[in-house]
């Protein structure tokens, strides 16, 4: 019986992260398919469901699993605060010696656990699924995911893997370095490839959703995607002076255009078509620089208040890692 005790007390622990809202068609498959393929490794290990405000029947789905598997950790935020907020709840609360973080719509296989674990053990630190295909997704998206991350790379100082998910393995040591990081417009996928760490990478095909349809909605993806940007590059910024350099160059040739028809022609004419297709240009221009300047300001104006990232609004105390499955900490 005590050798027993001490051979699950130095059992490797995983915590396996999972951002929920409005998954209430998905929750139970997906537990089911995650137990089934943990059952079969060597460690114990949590589920640590973090439900981001669901409206729907997700938190009664989570309480009924949590009464039936102390394994189960659900969190409730008392509020929507998006994907990557949620996954940082689940990071802030994982205690494995490894941690995978997942999506619960079985769009990230489960069945790739082993993979990421073996890979875990060679002695690689993070362990990056790369995308290489999703079965549900159009021509435009897949188009507009590839341009934007070539596009990303070419303006950013640190390099973002194209097709990189949210769905990776982080030895303990990387979480709690990442816990470090507290901004809010979070880029998740880029703040991990900056850490730097022993990296490798495992390619997969994404299945179609198992129920339901993506809450990543046009809006939120715009709004992902600059997070994206603004947080690795300062080059939109650029833009601005390197946009008055030229403008200030067109605009001195246009002057001396002007003299030219004046003093040397004597043939100018008065012409509103040209004064408004230059006041229309430069007025764009700057408008646009304007709004490129407005949304770094609005993220710093976000930065600086330093209120809380997420708030829970129920929770149940972690497990003991050296309790019994029945006892609390």
């Amino acid at each position: 019986m005590e050798e027993d005790r001490i051979s699950q007390q130095q059992q490797k622990y995983i915590s396996v992260v999972v951002p929920v809202y409005n998954e209430e068609a998905n929750i139970e498959h997906f537990y089911e398919k995650i137990v089934e393929v943990m059952d079969g490794l060597p460690y114990a290990f949590e589920l640590i469901y973090v439900d981001d405000g669901s409206t729907d029947r997700s938190r009664e789905i989570l309480r009924r699993l949590e009464t039936h598997d102390a394994r189960v950790q659900p969190v409730f935020l008392s509020r929507n605060f998006g994907h990557q907020l949620a996954l940082t709840c689940g990071l802030d609360r994982a205690e494995g010696d490894a941690v995978i973080m997942m999506d619960g719509d079985m769009q990230h296989p489960p069945s790739l656990l082993p993979t990421l674990v073996a890979h875990w053990e060679e002695g690689y630190e993070v362990v990056q699924t790369i995308r290489i295909a999703t079965e549900d997704a159009g021509f435009l998206k897949k188009w507009t995911s590839a341009l934007y991350y070539k596009m990303l790379n070419r303006i950013s100082r640190v390099p973002i893997q194209e097709g990189g998910a949210d769905f990776r393995l982080m030895d303990r040591k990387v979480v709690v370095e990442f816990r470090r990081y507290r901004e809010r417009a979070r880029f998740i996928r880029g703040l991990i490839g900056a850490m730097g760490y022993r990296q490798t990478q495992v390619e997969f095909r994404a299945p179609e959703r198992y129920a339901g349809r993506s809450k990543f909605s046009p809006r939120k993806m715009i709004r992902f995607a600059l997070d994206g940007i603004l947080a690795y590059s300062t080059i939109p910024l650029r833009i601005g002076l390197y946009g008055g350099v030229i403008c200030g160059a067109l605009s001195f040739l246009l002057f001396l255009h002007v003299l030219y028809t004046k003093f040397i022609e004597d043939t100018a004419v008065p012409g509103w078509a040209t004064i408004t297709a230059c006041v229309l240009f430069f007025g764009g221009f700057q408008l646009f620089t304007l709004g490129i300047i407005g949304e770094y300001i609005s993220n710093i104006f976000e930065e600086v208040k330093h209120r809380p990232l997420y708030l829970v609004a129920r929770e149940k105390p972690s497990l003991s890692r050296d309790a019994d499955e029945d006892v609390y900490r």
